[in-house]
């Protein structure tokens, strides 16, 4: 049996993953005003995001006998939930990337705050909200649930970056984070409500079809370009990209993992959904100003990463190039950027926790002084940790695109993309990124093969068992997969394509 062609039982059920995840939280809590022990509360949280991805696995291919989830949308159509969320392919794929990245995260949460002297329970409690607010985001068919969900992943986002608030530039991460989040959830509504005293409806396939009576309303198109603004905010696109390289660089490495990963893929999905079940990107005004966004964030993205020396804000640049990739995909190919879409947030999800990872382990005894962030802690690198050296090697080259990597794959198909929507200056505008991208990306990895330190000079390491403490083996895993769907891109692909908006 394929992907996606499944089994239900009654319309709640397919929503289960969601459930698991809601009553891990309550788990979660109840754990923590037991009794503090940052053991189990960890445990609890991750085999509640185990629990939640099985049974969505089990969803998705058929283990349950009786579920089809088409019936069950047919069943769900009829509820009051119906016009806020929608469970389909498209959800239950990102659902999966999702769920596996909140899990990388929380292994290495455990690691790297193991050695934190304050409480460290609740950080766990409020990557469990975020991860419910995530899913619920990626299933949104309304702007009322698109806002609430956004909201349900972002105000934890603030406690979480600001979580190591011993250190100033943690604090000032998530102060800068909620000040500017805020302001951008304030633009999205505003633009929500033009858009709604237009159309007199909050549905996304609603607005759809009342566009075309409506393509010459100022209102509307301010509506429009306004909610556009501040998605592009959220996922940190150009120009609206400088609170991005200072919120990376003061959260804690398995915080700033989550906001590269989770928040990312939510967010673009969330994004995708709109653009395509609403139309909105079919409008010219629209159109034009996300090719610019595209624009600037390829060449803005890549071109400050070239001067950083601080890894954490060079892949916060970083992140602000690839989101440009991916708009490309949705600017060109319109209702069909599902699939590509879908298949470059997965890759470079699993591409972010990879490299934060490192970071992360690198980083897992605890300094009030700092992490493992600078360039130079990882001069050679390569001769104490050959391991974590290939695996940091590796999301190099497939953040770079580079084949035999899954990051040339998606990489190809976004230029593909372009090509296939006639947009030329953006097809070459992702060789041109891509090949600045290259320079820095390549400046890290020969940093990591240089001439060893003297064992006086070093200043952070992995622990000496680093392959077998939480979040070692999960760091190579990722890695296989990167490689995996590099070589051997068909699954990849072929589930990519099934995931698609019903």
């Amino acid at each position: 049996m394929s992907w996606f062609m499944s089994p239900a039982m009654q319309p709640l059920h397919a929503f289960a993953p969601l459930v698991v995840v809601t009553i891990t939280v309550l788990l979660a809590m109840l754990s923590i005003a037991i009794k503090r022990w940052h053991g189990l509360t960890a445990t609890v949280s991750v085999l509640g995001l185990n629990v939640a991805l099985l049974v969505l696995l089990g969803q998705i291919l058929g283990w349950f006998t009786g579920f089809d989830l088409q019936a069950s949308q047919a069943v769900i159509d009829g509820s009051v939930y119906a016009h806020l969320f929608q469970i389909d392919p498209y959800a239950q794929f990102n659902m999966v990337v999702i769920l596996v990245c909140s899990l990388a995260c929380c292994t290495l949460s455990y690691a790297y705050f193991r050695t934190f002297t304050d409480h460290k329970d609740e950080l766990y409690l409020l990557m469990l909200i975020a991860t419910l607010g995530a899913m619920l985001m990626v299933c949104a068919q309304n702007l009322a649930a698109m806002f609430i969900s956004l909201e349900l992943l972002s105000v934890p986002l603030y406690g979480m970056l600001a979580y190591a608030f011993m250190r100033s530039r943690s604090l000032e991460a998530g102060l800068k984070y909620l000040v500017l989040s805020a302001t951008a959830s304030a633009t999205l509504l505003m633009g929500m409500a033009f858009i709604y005293s237009q159309t007199g409806t909050l549905q996304f396939k609603p607005i759809a079809a009342t566009l075309p009576q409506l393509l010459q309303s100022p209102i509307l198109l301010l509506g429009a370009t306004i909610m556009t603004i501040a998605i592009a905010f959220k996922l940190s696109v150009a120009p609206f990209h400088a609170w991005t390289p200072d919120v990376y660089q003061g959260a804690p490495v398995p915080v700033a993992a989550y906001l590269a990963s989770v928040s990312k893929v939510a967010m673009m999905g969330l994004a995708i959904r709109f653009f395509v079940d609403s139309a909105v990107l079919a409008l010219p005004s629209v159109q034009l100003i996300v090719m610019i966004m595209a624009t600037l964030s390829i060449l803005l993205g890549n071109l400050l990463a070239l001067k950083q020396t601080n890894l954490k804000r060079l892949f916060g640049y970083s992140s602000i190039a690839h989101m440009g990739y991916v708009l490309v995909v949705a600017v060109s190919i319109g209702p069909a950027s599902p699939t590509v879409t879908n298949m470059y947030m997965a890759m470079y999800a699993l591409t972010s926790i990879g490299v934060f990872g490192v970071i992360a382990l690198m980083s897992s005894t605890y300094r009030l002084s700092g992490e493992a962030s600078d360039l130079h802690h990882y001069r050679g690198l390569f001769w104490r940790r050959p391991v974590l050296t290939g695996v940091m090697t590796v999301m190099l080259l497939s953040m770079a695109g580079i084949p035999l990597t899954a990051g040339f794959i998606t990489k190809f198909f976004a230029v593909l993309a372009a090509v296939q929507g006639m947009h030329w200056f953006l097809a070459v505008m992702i060789v041109v990124g891509s090949a600045i991208g290259l320079f820095y990306y390549l400046r890290v990895m020969l940093t990591m093969f240089k001439r060893p330190k003297e064992a006086h000079e070093i200043e952070f390491d992995a622990l000496w068992r680093w392959g077998t403490q939480t979040g070692g083996l999960m760091v190579i895993l990722v890695t296989l997969i990167v490689l995996y769907f590099g070589v051997l891109p068909s699954k990849l692909i072929e589930w990519s394509t099934l995931a698609m908006i019903w």
